[in-house]
């Protein structure tokens, strides 16, 4: 039987960096209140002349080093994002130009938070079934495009980066199983409401922006968020306690917290990356992922759960043996 396995990540975060203390001069906020909400400290921008797919080669390109792969090796080209650089061609595609890999599949996920989880999930299924080998799996984002910088609600939640990881064909055991959710009946509840075919007049006048019910958002992030959990240890006959490390979707500490909790995990065997990061979206599981790697907290033969919750909505996780 054919796994797909992680053989390499890589990361990159913006120069630029957005402390609370920045944002106190910017809207009516603190903080205090900024870091006992949410947890979150700092955030990075990308400069004005950055783009999601300037973010994304910076991190394959480390990726593809730890992995020991060139581009002629690449056989899959998946990036996560909300934000890419043009309506079209994919930021899949353009990333796949920069990095002078030719022929092969490539595409954009849209699933917002939860898009690298989708991009595991699928690139796992090509490669089981013999479509792909070497697959190059991207979470990028620019969010300070979309947020508004007036609106103290969300404008000290997000930032930008990016996480990548080379997945290749293996016959030791790597991605054990993926579960992939949506519910569209909320999105009302955490969105961009205009884009190029609803609002596009809008969208040229106003610009498009963030729009999110925190009280709501966490709620449901929370419950549902436990019932992944449960639902990935019992596909996979598995114990709470079987789990090494969570890698969760660095969206709010209490949410992070509150997944431990129904995980019985210390918070020492959690990769916690949100308030140096803040919420990066799809890029935030990979970031995270890396920057336990190279840390050396995530050892080989670990058992990992990635967890992610986002717009839609949608949520899933993936468990995999490192």
């Amino acid at each position: 039987m054919k796994y797909s396995r992680i053989t390499g990540t890589g990361s990159y975060l913006p120069e630029k960096v957005l402390t609370n203390h920045d944002l106190e001069k910017i809207v009516d906020t603190s903080d205090r209140w900024i870091v006992e909400r949410t947890g979150i400290r700092k955030r990075h921008v990308a400069a004005d002349d950055q783009t999601t797919c300037d973010l994304a080669e910076y991190a394959a390109r480390r990726a593809m080093q730890a992995a020991g792969v060139s581009a002629g090796d690449i056989d899959l080209v998946i990036v996560a994002t909300t934000t890419p650089d043009q309506v079209f061609p994919s930021t899949a595609c353009l990333l796949q130009q920069r990095l002078d890999i030719h022929g092969c599949c490539a595409f954009d996920i849209q699933a917002v938070c939860t898009g690298f989880v989708y991009a595991m999930g699928i690139a796992d299924k090509f490669i089981r079934t013999g479509s792909a080998r070497c697959a190059l799996v991207v979470g990028a984002e620019t969010l300070s495009r979309i947020v508004d910088w007036s609106d103290r609600s969300t404008c000290v939640l997000f930032g930008d980066g990016a996480g990548a990881v080379v997945l290749q064909a293996s016959d030791e055991p790597g991605i054990l199983s993926s579960h992939l959710h949506a519910d569209g009946s909320y999105e009302s509840l955490l969105r961009v409401p205009v884009g190029v075919s609803q609002g596009y007049d809008r969208l040229k006048e106003e610009g498009a922006y963030i729009e999110m019910k925190g009280n709501e958002v966490f709620k449901m992030a929370v419950n549902t968020l436990g019932r992944i959990v449960d639902e990935t240890l019992e596909a996979n006959g598995l114990e709470k306690g079987d789990v090494d490390w969570l890698i969760p979707h660095q969206a709010n500490i209490r949410i992070i917290n509150a997944t431990a909790k129904k995980l019985k995990m210390p918070t020492d065997r959690v990769v916690i990356t949100v308030a140096e990061h803040g919420n990066t979206s799809a890029a935030s599981v990979p970031l995270a992922l890396d920057t336990a790697v190279r840390d050396r907290r995530i050892r080989r033969g670990e058992l990992l759960l990635m967890e992610a919750f986002g717009g839609g909505f949608t949520w899933g996780s993936v468990l995999l043996r490192y």
